[in-house]
């Protein structure tokens, strides 16, 4: 089997604010312009400090249509709610899968218990795209507890792949997915191994959320960098040089045109038109402050 070569090895770049509770580093697309389709977009909060605080940070009531925000925590707690009536907190080792699809408003704010006490925070929020069939479908909500989330236990105590969506060792994954998504949390202990194979066409990235690793045998990549491989091979071998935490990211490419105005995403310039009036007509719902 042919290994799946790195194309890239990116370095974070420079913060901005999202909010008042959200420092992040957009690798994509404005970051760096990388073809990683069916994922729009990736925000990665580094980990940072946030001091005690009673009244919580985070975003007001903002919209979305057309994709669907996948949040991933790894330390601190957000708490949501959105206009479809779906409300939950995202702990430590959870994942929330929203379809915004044709339409909801939503907002994400620290946890109130965690913003009380203060803390590290360090989350990646992303976005999916949908293919225009999905576009208009009804929004849904993914609650997935790290406690329930599937997982490969690695041999000789190499730590486990907690697997999002997809496929792994024929162990599936909790999301469902509109189209073909392979997401996992690689949880490495140190020396730890782990071998993935993901289809030559599919865009694949590595995200290294703690500690570092060895790809291929060849290269040694770092906390806080993304790897982005290339669109040939299969084969991705990693070794753990510390404890180390990988986010997996690999998805069949959604091979359609894209108009993107802020939190609309959809096919033609027509329908984010729509969708602006949509919104300013209120039937995006409602949701109280």
């Amino acid at each position: 089997m042919e290994k799946k070569q790195i194309g890239k090895v990116l370095k974070a770049p420079a913060p901005h604010m999202v909010g008042d509770g959200f420092r992040v580093h957009n690798f994509f697309p404005s970051g760096y312009k990388i073809d990683m389709s069916p994922f729009f977009l990736m925000d990665y909060g580094s980990k940072i400090e946030f001091s005690a605080r009673k009244e919580p940070r985070g975003v007001g009531i903002h919209p979305h249509r057309g994709f669907e925000t996948v949040t991933i925590a790894y330390h601190g707690a957000v708490a949501h709610h959105d206009s479809s009536g779906n409300s939950g907190i995202i702990y430590p080792g959870d994942v929330q899968w929203m379809t915004a699809a044709s339409g909801i408003l939503h907002k994400e704010y620290h946890e109130q218990r965690y913003s009380i006490q203060g803390g590290p925070f360090q989350m990646v929020q992303l976005w999916v795209n949908l293919p225009a069939k999905f576009k208009m479908s009804k929004p849904k909500y993914q609650a997935i507890k790290q406690a329930e989330m599937a997982n490969f236990v690695l041999p000789e105590n190499g730590g486990k792949i907690e697997i999002i969506a997809g496929n792994f060792h024929n162990i599936k994954g909790n999301a469902s997915t509109f189209t073909p998504i392979e997401m996992y949390n690689a949880r490495l202990n140190k020396g730890g191994k782990a071998d993935f194979t993901f289809p030559a066409s599919f865009n694949t990235g590595f995200m290294i959320i703690e500690g570092s690793i060895n790809v291929n045998g060849k290269e040694t990549v770092h906390a806080d960098n993304f790897i982005y491989f290339e669109d040939e091979g299969t084969e991705i071998h990693i070794e753990a040089l510390e404890d180390s935490i990988i986010l997996i990211l690999s998805g069949e490419p959604i091979d359609e045109p894209i108009a993107q105005y802020g939190p609309f995403l959809m096919n033609t310039e027509a329908e984010i038109n729509e969708a602006i009036s949509d919104y300013n007509q209120g039937k995006f719902g409602y949701l109280e402050e």
